[in-house]
């Protein structure tokens, strides 16, 4: 396992806590990819350096670390411009790596379909295209021909022809995936369709497996699932559809957003969307935050919500300090205190489950049925009659 450190920066738009955290789910990431934390660095500045990202005093305090531990990687947990990437591998002469890059290289290992790699690999060409260096020497041998090089043409150049034409074909074979797709969702009919959505790592996929009694794979790692996979479910007579999507994450690439668009119309062609939120991650509203705004992105912040707390069994109950007279975390609410504040505080269904435990299962499928079935009436309302 490739060794790494972690740099991130503490600015008026954050708190050290926040950065924490931040540090914590980006070394998540990191052990995903394959990579294991050594060290995290944090600076406090007023904005991060338009030219290295951090401060020269922190650059050589990074740099004398991983020289002395022989560290070969360091990861940033922020999109890095192609300046500061530059300048960082020529000050601390090793790989670097921003979020943007590392979870590119997480979707790009985690993808198994030939839709979800053409997906992958566009987004990593938009990514690399304007941080091209002139390391990219290989590409030449991908493309000859008489006319093909221009007088006096440097290798940079010509690079950025051939990635812009390959995000050219990749572009032409989602096309045609997506039409492909399009027409299977219309091949469905009018059935009653839910979506589930949520930040990554929050048991969808547990959750997909209980109601549709199907074998998707889920595991504790960000990004399990890339490829939308749809069930029909059947609930006391009443049948449906239940979609399983990629899960959602802070900072999320734009690159990312884009190319999955297509894959994110099942959410949006959705009745109902059911929320899951890992309700024992001490920054779970910040979570409920983030999805609520990737699917104002996409185009699915007005659609109906069930809110699903997920995971009762591992969320841990800290009485505050007598002496501690800042607000209260999460962590200091016990779990009645929160559905009660939660159930007062927004006008959207919500339960709170264990799908691991299996715990108010039976209250979600009574839950869910209503739901459909009150959609269901309306769209056949002949199924209500006895012949």
């Amino acid at each position: 396992m490739e060794k790494c450190v972690f740099v991130g920066v503490i600015t008026q738009n954050s708190n050290e806590d926040q950065v924490k955290e931040y540090l914590d789910e980006l070394e998540f990431l990191a052990e995903t990819a394959g990579a294991k934390g050594v060290r995290k660095f944090t600076q406090k500045l007023e904005k991060s350096n338009s030219r290295t990202y951090i401060g020269s005093g922190k650059l050589e305090e990074i740099k004398t670390f991983i020289t002395e531990n022989e560290i070969k990687l360091v990861i940033f947990d922020d999109e890095l411009s192609p300046s500061q990437l530059k300048n960082l591998e020529t000050e601390l002469e090793c790989r670097i790596l921003d979020r943007t890059n590392l979870i590119l290289d997480i979707f790009a290992q985690r993808a198994k379909t030939a839709y979800a790699k053409t997906q992958v690999e566009l987004a990593q060409y938009q990514y690399l295209l304007p941080r091209l260096t002139r390391m990219w020497t290989h590409l030449e041998r991908q493309r000859g021909g008489i006319g093909m090089r221009g007088p006096g043409e440097s290798q940079i150049e010509t690079d950025r022809r051939i990635i812009l034409d390959k995000i050219s074909k990749l572009k032409q074979q989602l096309k045609k995936i997506d039409k492909q797709m399009a027409s299977q969702r219309g091949n469905r009919g009018s059935l009653v369709r839910i979506s589930l959505v949520g930040y990554t790592n929050v048991g969808k996929s547990t959750l997909m497996n209980l109601l549709a009694k199907s074998d998707v794979f889920a595991e504790n790692k960000l990004f399990a699932t890339l490829d939308t996979t749809v069930r029909k479910v059947v609930i006391e007579n009443v049948p449906f559809l239940l979609s399983d999507t990629v899960g959602f994450i802070r900072k999320l690439p734009h690159q990312l957003v884009e190319s999955f668009k297509s894959t994110l119309d099942e959410v949006r062609e959705a009745d109902i969307l059911m929320h899951v939120v890992d309700i024992s991650h001490p920054n779970f509203e910040e979570q409920i935050k983030v999805v609520k705004e990737t699917l104002q992105e996409i185009g699915a912040g007005e659609k109906p919500v069930f809110m699903v707390f997920n995971k009762i069994d591992a969320y841990r109950y800290v009485e505050q300090d007598e002496f501690d007279i800042g607000p209260r975390k999460p962590e200091n609410y016990s779990l009645d205190e929160l559905k009660n504040s939660w159930m007062s505080k927004e006008n959207t269904p919500c339960i709170f489950i264990s799908a691991k435990e299996k715990i108010q299962i039976d209250k979600l499928r009574n839950d869910l049925y209503k739901m459909v079935a009150e959609i269901h009436a309306g769209r056949y309302p002949f199924d209500n009659f006895l012949w």
